[in-house]
């Protein structure tokens, strides 16, 4: 039987996560999508702490669909947050999604608000 989308993503979620990490310095940008908001959080994967999280959910609650706009604005969003944290460089981690459309479009945001990958 074929693998199915989402066990295929979970499948290269994993091998980058092996390859990564964040920390309190340097944090990690974990990006979540679904089909009507995206998610993007600063992690510390030393203490397993959440040090900072931006949405489209809270940007535009009366959206039911998400577009490569509101990707954008989320990104700009978090980095505006990480500024105000002291936070200016992180790894990037596209957790099993293609860098392409929406997540590329979160990555461009953060970085015109002053994020360093």
């Amino acid at each position: 039987m074929a693998i199915s989308k989402d066990q295929r993503r979970l499948r290269i979620r994993r091998s980058i996560r092996k390859k990564i990490s964040g920390t309190p310095d340097n944090p990690r940008l974990s990006v979540y999508k679904s089909n009507t908001a995206i998610y993007a959080q600063l992690i510390d994967d030393t203490k397993g702490h959440t040090l900072t999280q931006a949405s489209s959910v809270e940007l535009s609650k009366d959206k039911k669909n998400i577009n490569i706009d509101d990707s954008k604005k989320v990104g700009l969003s978090l980095a505006e947050r990480a500024k105000a944290s002291g936070i200016e460089k992180v790894v990037f981690d596209r957790s099993g999604y293609q860098y392409h459309g929406k997540v590329k479009a979160l990555a461009e945001g953060a970085r015109e608000g002053g994020l360093k990958f």
